[in-house]
């Protein structure tokens, strides 16, 4: 069975060894999602809302180019840090996810990559089945 993968091209992916999302079969695996900005800065430093949102749009991104859409994400799990903002960051989510809910998780970590990144997102997603 081949592989199919998206890469970000972000300056972590070469020195890490990584890419964005894999397909495989029919499932999808989109690695962790930072909120980052096309000139590779922190998007909307210190608003978590305009954070997620970023990282579903990349995310999304690369799902779409690998023939998926948000109604076939199963699993979002989100690393946040700062877990009093779990409503701001639930919104984000809602606005993405509410239409096909999947199983998510939400779990406070220490930090990310970036001091003023507040979220990282990854995702799971079955793939429709094709004719």
């Amino acid at each position: 069975m081949q592989s199919r993968r998206v890469h970000s091209h972000a300056p972590w992916e070469s020195k890490v060894g990584y890419c964005r999302a894999v397909a495989r079969g029919g499932q999808v695996f989109i690695g962790g999602t930072a909120p980052v900005d096309p000139d590779g800065s922190t998007h909307a430093p210190g608003d978590p809302e305009a954070q997620a949102r970023r990282c579903f749009e990349i995310a999304l991104a690369a799902l779409v180019e690998l023939g998926g859409d948000a109604s076939c994400v199963t699993r979002t799990r989100m690393y946040v840090t700062d877990i009093s903002m779990w409503e701001a960051f639930g919104r984000a989510h809602a606005e993405f996810m509410g239409a096909h809910p999947p199983a998510a998780t939400m779990v406070e970590v220490s930090r990310l990559i970036a001091p003023d990144m507040l979220i990282e997102i990854e995702l799971d997603a079955v793939l429709p089945e094709r004719d």
